[in-house]
């Protein structure tokens, strides 16, 4: 390669070369050898690309049997797929100063995660934002351990971050005083169930039901209702939603398309009974402008038969696709909003078949 004549033109010339290629490609030609990695991840050929549009991935989370094996792993990494190529992707996560990173959420071409400090002898984690295409990282103001274990960590479309548990909630904007967190006590009646965090507001599920049977309704926080002290949750509720939640069983909330909607996902029941069976699985789409539900997806009856031998299934994704897995199932069921449903296969390293993950925006741009 040091004697291609490719290395004879100047780097202005190869930058506006590569910048002609999509994302995808550039981020295979990185892989090519040192130069074309060197070339392809400085911070001028970086700041010529950081407007192009990201790529819709899915990234899952390791499993919890590798999480052990991840701590004494030097070279951690994450896997995601490419809907769009039907490809599964490696991306690596050993320029990260942490042990055992356990990427939990994504927004904007960052990943977050929990990670142990090498040199640390306790187990308190610190909460990293990283990009794992350019190798940078930012390590956010120093939380304790249980929010860590309790907490579910929700980013929104400008890396605003906000950590929610039942009792509490840290919000953290990047512009606060003295980069700090702020802590605010909850009204919630429960604990919250799959909550969204958008620009504006932040959506939570609660069982506000009794012990044998569940009732959810859907809460909401607007940011600007951030006290000094509280979060100030609402349920939202209008007479025209009718028996809307009684329908669905275990539901989910995730994000929709852009920032107006949401969407909730569950299993639709076949009777009002208390302990009913469920026919198929259930899309629901909520505009927020407008407070008025619609259908949006019905899983077909012989990809739902996988699931109703399965005890236990987890749904992630969001905006205009929802992915399905299942215990002993070894692969993913996926709802398109415009292609419909399909199996996607390939997964790998996980022994019971089930799957956690997060929609990743992945984008060639630098940290701030």
């Amino acid at each position: 390669m040091e004697s291609s004549p490719i290395n004879r033109l100047p780097p202005d010339s190869l930058h506006q070369i590569f910048s002609s290629l999509p994302l995808r490609q550039i981020i295979i030609c990185r892989s090519v050898c040192k130069f074309f990695n060197h070339l392809l991840t400085s911070q001028s050929f970086t700041e010529i690309i950081s407007t192009r549009p990201p790529l819709n991935l899915l990234a899952l989370r390791p499993p919890h049997h590798h999480r052990h094996r991840h701590a004494a792993n030097s070279h951690p990494y994450i896997n995601v797929y490419d809907p769009d190529e039907d490809q599964w992707l490696r991306f690596s996560l050993d320029f990260l100063p942490f042990r055992s990173p356990q990427p939990v959420a994504s927004s904007n071409g960052l990943i977050y995660l929990w990670g142990d400090s090498v040199n640390s002898v306790d187990s308190s984690k610190s909460l990293v934002a990283c990009n794992p295409l350019t190798r940078q990282f930012k390590v956010l103001p120093q939380l304790g351990s249980a929010w860590s274990r309790h907490g579910t960590v929700l980013v929104d479309s400008v890396n605003r971050v906000m950590v929610l548990t039942e009792l509490a909630a840290l919000y953290y904007s990047g512009s606060v005083v003295a980069n700090q967190w702020l802590k605010f006590s909850s009204n919630l009646p429960s604990k919250p169930r799959s909550p969204v965090l958008t620009s504006t507001s932040v959506f939570a599920l609660c069982d506000v039901g009794s012990p044998w049977r569940s009732q959810w309704k859907l809460f909401s926080c607007r940011l600007t209702s951030l006290t000094v002290t509280h979060t100030n949750w609402t349920c939202l509720e209008k007479h025209e939603w009718g028996d809307i939640f009684d329908i669905i069983k275990r539901p989910r909330l995730l994000r929709g398309e852009g920032e107006s909607k949401l969407l909730m996902i569950g299993g639709l029941k076949s009777t009002f009974s208390l302990n009913p069976a469920c026919s198929t699985i259930l899309i629901l789409r909520l505009c927020l402008e407008s407070l008025e539900w619609e259908e949006a997806g019905r899983m077909p009856l012989e990809m739902y038969r996988g699931f109703q031998e399965s005890s236990k299934f987890k749904v992630f994704g969001g905006g205009d696709r929802v992915y399905f897995s299942a215990k002993r199932m070894g692969k993913l069921a996926m709802w398109d909003c415009w292609e419909g449903w399909r199996w996607v296969d390939g997964v790998s390293g996980y022994g019971d078949g089930l799957c956690r993950g997060f929609v990743f925006e992945a984008k060639l741009t630098l940290m701030q």
